[in-house]
């Protein structure tokens, strides 16, 4: 799996990377709320260290983390942008519009 990060996204991650001072970047499959694990949103978290699950999909721009039980509902290749007019990432492949809203939740 790769991601590409447009220069918007890796402004703004990096800023909320360098206040979060240490954190690690991970994509996840939120289903909390949704009523079913397969009825989730992706969403961005910033977390102190890895769960016991988690694999880097890659280390560039930054290190990313994944749950491994996570990947079957993304694409092999994605691109993360930022629409700084609704202050949200966009999570896209070459087919489909994952999040046209996606949020960088903070969650240590």
């Amino acid at each position: 799996m790769h991601i590409t990060f447009t220069e918007e996204a890796a402004r703004e991650i990096d800023s909320k990377l360098s206040a979060a001072a240490g954190g690690k970047l991970k994509l996840v499959y939120d289903a909390e709320g949704c009523g079913c694990a397969v009825s989730g949103v992706p969403t961005l978290w910033i977390t102190d260290k890895p769960d016991s699950n988690d694999f880097t999909v890659q280390d560039e721009p930054y290190p990313l983390l994944m749950d491994r039980k996570h990947e079957v509902f993304f694409e092999e290749r994605m691109t993360i942008d930022y629409k700084k007019s609704g202050h949200c990432f966009v999570l896209t492949s070459g087919g489909q519009i994952f999040n046209a809203h996606m949020r960088l939740l903070d969650k240590r």
